[in-house]
């Protein structure tokens, strides 16, 4: 006997039974945990003037969330390629990835788990920066800014 579902979703998460009855040896049954894992993303557009600091927050319009508690790491991509740029453990200090060699040492983690680059260049024009918090084992938070480099 087998299980087929579609369209899951993290509110199917849970205990789930198979019973049935043979003869002659009785009522049979079998148990499973099942766990839905979650990642939710959203996507945003960040527009800055060429020689700014590009300012992104971690996950947009969540002021609530202290982003201390929880494992996150900020990434950016070009071309389908991703590259790591920081990781922060709670109680730690951030750690950067010297070999970001599309932004150097312009990076910075600040409050609240926000990135800044600082001078944005024309290069940065087109790059999508991801920040991904693991707040629970099973669940990610994602968010990619597409970035936008204006000059005057």
């Amino acid at each position: 006997w087998a299980l087929h579902m579609e369209n899951v979703t993290m509110s199917l998460s849970g205990k789930y039974e198979c019973t049935f009855a043979t003869y002659p040896y009785g009522t049979k049954s079998a148990k499973i945990q099942l766990a839905v894992k979650a990642e939710e993303e959203r996507h945003y557009l960040k527009k800055v003037w060429l020689k700014q600091t590009l300012e992104i927050p971690c996950l947009e319009n969540v002021t609530s969330e202290n982003f201390s508690t929880y494992p996150l790491k900020w990434l950016v991509g070009e071309n389908g390629k991703q590259e790591e740029l920081v990781t922060k453990e709670p109680s730690c200090p951030a750690v950067y990835r010297n070999s970001s060699v599309l932004l150097g040492q312009r990076v910075l983690l600040g409050l609240n788990s926000t990135l800044k680059v600082f001078p944005t260049r024309i290069t940065d024009d087109g790059r999508v920066f991801s920040c991904h918090v693991l707040y629970h084992p099973e669940r990610v938070q994602k968010s990619s800014t597409t970035v936008r480099v204006f000059g005057k």
